[in-house]
């Protein structure tokens, strides 16, 4: 398995695609503080921990974009492996999904670990900080009620779960899932960001806001 590493401004990204949907996970630094968070912990949480340790980090947060298995099926094993209890923080609308296992089952997941219960109830505007930098909760419903972004201003960058990909959208027939809302949440939420914003994605490759705008299909009637 390969580890994508980059910099946000003055954070350190470990990205991993991990689990039975590839999903991307990532592991944000703080180089001062030696403090860091891991965003949406998709699968193999010993491999996050393990880079953590190599880095000389400490995993202190763990953050949710929704409660869909494959955004936190690693949360357990880096919980484990903490001397102390990690809070994961969710978005309330998300936590009935969580309880049930993010619908592992419906895929045929029946041993799915959920990990810790979130303790942590994210909301619109709210800011959550990694050592002196911060990151705003953006409320992005249409993949699930409760999905949320994280933008990080200070670095361009968001971490956007499954909202928006690279020349696509995040599915909707899912339960919770509507094309619409959605659709208004892309057009509220990372259309009015700058052009240059790298958009940090839950699955394949990232992008940005700029070329999102002028090449997304699913983008062209908003």
């Amino acid at each position: 398995m390969s580890i994508k590493a980059f910099l946000i401004g003055e954070l350190e990204v470990r990205e991993f695609a991990l689990g039975p949907a590839v999903t991307n996970a990532y592991l944000v630094g703080d180089p001062e503080s030696k403090l860091a968070v891991v965003i949406d912990p998709a699968w193999n949480g010993e491999l996050i921990n393990a880079e953590a340790v190599r880095q000389g980090w400490r995993i202190h947060q763990i953050w949710l974009t929704h409660a869909h298995f494959d955004h936190f099926g690693g949360a357990g094993a880096i919980s484990d492996a903490a001397p102390s209890a990690i809070p994961v923080a969710l978005h309330a609308d998300d936590h009935s999904l969580w309880r049930m296992g993010g619908g592992a089952s419906a895929f045929g997941i029946t041993d799915f670990d959920s990990g810790p219960e979130p303790t942590v109830y994210l909301e619109h505007g709210m800011k959550l900080s990694l050592g002196t930098h911060e990151f705003e909760v953006r409320h992005t419903p249409g993949h699930s009620p409760g999905h949320v972004i994280l933008t990080y201003q200070q670095g361009g960058a968001v971490f956007c779960g499954d909202l928006i990909f690279r020349g696509s959208v995040g599915r909707t027939d899912l339960p919770g899932g509507d094309m619409q809302t959605l659709l208004s949440s892309i057009q509220q939420e990372v259309l009015t960001l700058p052009d240059e914003a790298q958009l940090l994605v839950g699955h394949g490759p990232a992008t940005s806001v700029g070329v999102e705008r002028r090449t997304n299909p699913f983008l062209s009637g908003i």
